[in-house]
Order: C-alpha cells, then structure tokens, then sequence
C-alpha cells in the first residue's frame, strides 16, 4: 500500500530543494479540512482554494461551509496570500451521478463517484488557468479513502497538471485540523454533506439516543 504522505514529503523536498513555489488549486469541502492542510502547505505554494461541493445541500448549508471557509482564511496567519474561489451552488451534477447509488452506505461506490465528480472539476479548472498542480482536502478526513482520492487524482492528471499525491491526516493531521478548529471556533458539521450522509447521521443521533435511554 502507497504511503501518501512519503510522496508527498518527498515532492515538497524537491520543491525546496529547487527554490520554487508553484502554484497550486486545492479544492476544499469546508473550513476545518482546510485549516491543517493551508496550515501545512502555505510554505510551499501560492495557494487558490477550490470551493466545490455540489454534493452539499441544503443550499444554505452550502453558503454557510464557504463562509466558513473565508473566515477561517482571512484570520489564519497561513491564509495570508491565499485566494478563495466559490463556485455557485448547482446541487444538479451530483443528483445526476447518484442516480441508481442513492441506498448505498457512505464510503461506497457513490462517495467515490462524488470525488471524481469533484476532482474532475478541480482538474480542468487547474488546467485551463495554468495552475501548477492540483489537489484536495478530503484526504484529511478519516471517513475518507485516501487511496481512492489520489488514484482518482492521478488518473486525472492526464488533464495536463500533475495531482499532489497527500494523506493530510498523517502527521497528526487530522487532530491537528481539530485543534485548529476549536481555536478558531469552526463550524464542524455533522454529515458529509450530501443528502445521503445526513440522513445517515440522523439515523445514528436517533439510534443512540434510544440506545441511551434504554442505558
């Protein structure tokens, strides 16, 4: 099995090694994915972050995570020089691909045809305006499959701009985004962010309340 982080550390030692800093499109999927991962590589690059999800819904939700995620740059220190694109809320393109995948678990075939959908995007805008590489916050998270991310990242890079292979949570990573979101009082949600994800959280909260009251 590939050890992400290694290649990542040993990408960002040629880029210091060569004295250069590229310039990178991270798609994030909210603020506190993104507050370890622009933590961690705003030494290295000059930083666009992708805001798009259009797996997320309700469409308040939506305005509420880029928020968020503006906040979170603009008081950072690492967000210094970072740019933030958001791209209008357009939920169509997911419902599209979820057709037939809606009873799925999280974690299934839909969750990773909902990376692609995003990496795609992700991919041919870093492509189109002459980013340097291209790549995604979503490793960060434990409940996401590092290794499908960066095979989907890789096979994507055949758009002309080579992906970032990463495992943000390594490295204490993900404990790292936690404290970092208490610190700057970061909206943590509870789904995923898709309609699917949060009936299964609702499910759970009510299993273990009734679990709780049985207790």
């Amino acid at each position: 099995m590939t050890n992400y982080q290694r290649v990542l550390d040993a990408e960002l030692a040629k880029l210091t090694a060569a004295k250069v800093r590229p310039r990178l499109l991270l798609h994030a999927c909210c603020a506190p994915c993104s507050s370890y991962t622009l933590e961690y590589l705003a030494a290295y690059f000059d930083i666009t972050v992708l805001f798009y999800n259009p797996n997320i819904a309700p469409a308040a939700e939506y305005d509420f995570r880029a928020a968020e995620l503006a906040r979170y740059i603009a008081e950072a220190p690492c967000g210094a020089g970072v740019k933030l694109r958001v791209e209008p809320y357009d939920p169509a393109p997911f419902f599209e691909m979820a057709k037939g995948l809606e009873d799925l678990p999280e974690c299934g075939e839909r969750c990773k045809k909902c990376y692609r959908l995003r990496l795609r995007e992700t991919a041919r805008i870093a492509a189109a305006e002459g980013f340097d590489y291209f790549c995604t916050t979503l490793s960060i998270s434990p409940h996401k499959d590092a290794g499908a991310l960066n095979a989907i990242g890789g096979e994507l890079a055949a758009c002309g701009v080579p992906y970032l292979f990463s495992d943000f949570k390594k490295k204490g990573g993900y404990a790292r985004s936690i404290v970092l979101s208490h610190e700057y009082g970061l909206y943590r949600q509870n789904y995923c962010g898709c309609v699917y994800s949060k009936r299964a959280a609702e499910k759970r909260e009510a299993e273990h309340e009734q679990h709780s009251g049985l207790s």
